[in-house]
């Protein structure tokens, strides 16, 4: 809660977009799924700020909240918030498809002391610019004291929240407070940045990418900042990026943005998070590349190709002994 009465001054920067840890399952019993491993979801935290991260995320596409229960969303919007212990801005997503989850998700965060709520458009059901626009202003009006972060995500949710939308709830709420686009349409990005400014508000509508390539192209428009998978592998990478940006160092942060090309394309060479997974499960920051179905782990031909994208990358590549000494004591003190 320490960064929740300011947004437009704390939520900036790189925020690691964390996929959600989980134990094995039983292979025997298709009926059974690994458990929310949070030994493992707290050790993400500690490296993530030690590596440099200016704040995290849980609960988006990469979090895998579709394969969840809200219960196991809830308790693990707890946990990260009691491990980021108001070190760094915690925001969390708390969008379903279904309003009374996504209120109940909301409340969650709001109690656990999380800065901002990022709320994704509600995906199948493909709602009307108007219905879209009473979804977030009947959450926007349930907790007025809460920032809330539209999650424009069109690829996986099957609609896509028009610029004049994001414009009028910017307008009509004072706590709708940004967007993070996932989006590759960057004129999309442009025409959201410039009605949002024209919306007669005193501060500017905060944007993030989520596309990892265009996180740093963003920046030259008036983003904010990126929340963004590559933070699951390079969060130092990622964090060096964005603060060459602001310093002035448009070379380096060219240098990042074209040196981290090979570990993005190792993130979506199978379905996200699984090649993350398997990648920091073998770096042992997590106990198990278990991913929930419908999703697998990655396959023989997939591994080939991510490791060949990981030799191409590897100098991004955050390792995560040198990241911080305290990550596997805490790690192990947490499974005492």
């Amino acid at each position: 809660m320490k960064f929740r009465s300011d947004p437009a001054a704390h939520l900036r920067g790189s925020f690691a977009a964390m996929f959600t840890p989980f134990t094995d399952s039983d292979a025997s019993d298709p009926r059974t799924v690994g458990a929310v491993d949070h030994d493992s979801l707290r050790a993400m935290v500690e490296w993530q700020i030690a590596s440099g991260s200016h704040g995290v995320t849980i609960g988006g596409s990469t979090g895998e909240p579709g394969a969840q229960s809200v219960a196991e969303r809830a308790e693990a919007i707890r946990t990260v918030a009691a491990a980021v212990d108001n070190r760094v801005p915690f925001l969390a997503g708390t969008g379903t498809a279904e309003l009374p989850e996504t209120l109940e998700l909301t409340q969650v965060a709001v109690d656990a002391g999380v800065d901002a709520s990022m709320i994704i458009t509600p995906y199948y059901a493909r709602p009307t610019q108007e219905a879209l626009y009473q979804w977030y202003a009947t959450i926007a009006r349930e907790f007025p004291q809460m920032p809330f972060i539209i999650y424009n995500v069109p690829s996986r949710t099957a609609v896509d929240i028009a610029p004049e939308t994001v414009a009028r709830l910017f307008r009509d709420f004072e706590n709708i407070v940004g967007i993070k686009e996932t989006t590759k349409d960057f004129e999309h990005f442009s025409r959201v940045l410039h009605l949002a400014r024209g919306a007669g508000k005193s501060k500017d509508l905060l944007v993030w990418s989520g596309i990892e390539l265009l996180c740093l192209p963003l920046m030259a428009l008036g983003g904010v900042g990126f929340i963004s998978a590559l933070a699951n592998i390079a969060p130092k990478a990622s964090a060096d990026m964005y603060n060459a940006w602001i310093e002035g160092d448009l070379e380096t942060a060219q240098r990042i943005h074209y040196g981290v090309h090979p570990l993005v394309d190792l993130l979506f060479a199978e379905t996200n998070p699984a090649p993350a997974k398997w990648l920091m499960a073998r770096q042992g920051l997590i106990a198990s590349d278990y991913v929930r179905p419908p999703l697998i782990r990655p396959t023989e031909k997939g591994l080939k190709t991510i490791e060949s994208l990981l030799e191409a990358g590897k100098e991004y590549l955050t390792p995560v002994g040198s990241a911080s000494e305290n990550v596997q004591t805490s790690t192990q003190e947490a499974r005492a």
